[in-house]
């Protein structure tokens, strides 16, 4: 990447802050060996992990549990031509110990589609990259708003 492409790299706690901030992302994993993307609302744990709570019967739970997937946020401004994206990779896994699910039931992001049976699956955030568009200008001066 070049200094000038009208990007900025983020550090890994503004990536968290950021993450912190937004109501709903995307998690990116593999579903009959092709990538498949799924929005869904989430939150982060106090230690930084990404939350999901979803159906225990669902393709996701099954698909995600125990593998790498990737987890993605962003928020863009289309008028200003700005915005900025983050994205964490790392193990997902199913939450089974009982006192964890039962403080997650608590403390755990709502399910925006309940189910009488819910899960929570943890990302543990092993790879955290972000970057924000800044000036609305690709490196070679040309005004994206053309």
């Amino acid at each position: 990447m070049y200094p000038d492409d009208g990007f900025r790299e983020l550090d890994r706690q503004e990536c968290l802050r950021l993450l912190g901030q937004a109501p709903i992302g995307r998690i990116v994993h593999t579903r009959h060996a092709l990538p498949a993307v799924l929005p869904v609302n989430f939150c982060l744990d106090r230690d930084g992990a990404v939350l999901l709570r979803t159906c225990a019967a669902s393709e996701l739970a099954r698909a995600v549990d125990a593998t790498v997937v990737a987890f993605e946020v962003d928020a863009i401004d289309p008028d200003l031509h700005s915005g900025w994206s983050v994205v964490v990779t790392g193990h997902a896994d199913v939450v089974r110990d009982p006192a964890e699910r039962q403080r997650l039931s608590r403390d755990g992001p709502r399910s925006w589609v309940p189910s009488p049976e819910e899960v929570f699956v943890r990302i543990r955030p092993e790879l955290v990259t972000g970057r924000e568009l800044v000036g609305g200008r690709t490196r070679y001066g040309v005004d994206l708003g053309r």
